[in-house]
């Protein structure tokens, strides 16, 4: 295959992946929107707390895009705007994919790959950072539920991510031991890999990494109180934030599909958040405006990026 027969296939299929994530996109919003009452929109409060949860969207993707290029730099030189475009291509991907987990290959694949070994393995660290992150606000959350409402159930449910964050603790604490056994793995070795790129991390970048995620989780969890206030929806600040952690933990817990994960997204914010409120459109309604922001916003621009894809060299 010649030079410009591979530029005509690869942008036929950059252009028909494309074409997808932005029909999978289309058709998700507008099934949100079905039933929904756009007007509602306007019964919102002050504006200040809608345009200060859009401008916290930068600082939520700026975290997250500045861990990757942490993350993805131990295997290979990337730049902040590589970075960038490789997180964005992969939340559009992820779009297609049960809990999104197609977002960290979607990152992989739209890279220009050197060390695919070591990208892998740090791969699977950014996962395990995630989940540490959201297992130790999950216990946070889970311990406000256990106080306010006591049971049999809601210790058990605390007990279960408590025994889960301890081995993921193991697993992220000890990244660089078991990283050496992916990275070696015989199918690995058509991949070539660049020892003199290649970054081992100390446990304070470990920690950084982890800071990173705890402070991103904050982030995201402080846009959604706000878009809770623009909808007249007042609770105590600690409240609020547990609640919202426990949310987030659900999430992350519950299997979806991101076709259908509003929908889930909404019937678990009014259990969690309907004792403290009457105003049911209003908690919908901020859900709604917070997975709009840090989901379909970033995963339009993504999808657009996959037109200059190149998988075929």
């Amino acid at each position: 295959m010649n030079k410009a027969t591979k530029i005509r296939v690869n942008y036929a299929i950059g252009s028909v992946i494309t074409i997808l994530l932005l029909a999978a996109i289309y058709y998700q919003v507008k099934a949100q929107l079905r039933d929904f009452d756009v007007a509602s929109l306007y019964s919102g409060g002050a504006n200040v707390y809608l345009v200060s949860a859009f401008v916290l969207m930068f600082a939520n993707l700026g975290l997250e895009i500045y861990k990757w290029k942490l993350l993805a730099g131990s295997a290979q030189p990337v730049s902040f705007g590589a970075a960038t475009k490789s997180f964005l291509a992969g939340l559009a991907l992820s779009i297609l994919t049960p809990n999104r987990i197609g977002e960290y290959p979607g990152r992989i694949l739209y890279m220009k790959q050197r060390n695919t070994p070591r990208l892998i393995s740090v791969t699977f660290l950014g996962m395990f950072t995630q989940f540490l992150c959201l297992f130790l606000f999950g216990i946070l959350g889970l311990t406000y539920y256990n106080v306010v409402a006591p049971g049999y159930w809601q210790k058990i449910s605390l007990l279960i991510p408590i025994v889960c964050l301890t081995c993921v603790s193991f697993i992220f604490f000890n990244f660089e031991k078991w990283s050496r056994i992916i990275e070696r793995f015989s199918f690995m070795r058509k991949f070539n890999t660049y020892s003199r790129l290649l970054k081992r991390f100390t446990l304070k970048e470990q920690l950084v990494i982890l800071g990173l995620s705890m402070l991103r989780f904050c982030v995201y969890t402080f846009q959604y109180l706000l878009l809770l206030s623009w909808m007249h929806i007042e609770m105590p600040l600690l409240t609020g934030f547990c609640l919202a952690c426990l949310f987030f933990f659900s999430m992350a817990v519950v299997p979806s599909i991101a076709l259908a994960e509003m929908g889930i997204r909404g019937q678990i914010s009014l259990l969690l958040f309907q004792n403290f409120s009457t105003n049911k459109i209003g908690i919908l309604v901020a859900t709604l405006v917070l997975w709009f922001i840090n989901l379909i916003i970033p995963a339009l621009a993504g999808s657009i990026l996959w037109i200059k894809m190149r998988l075929i060299k």
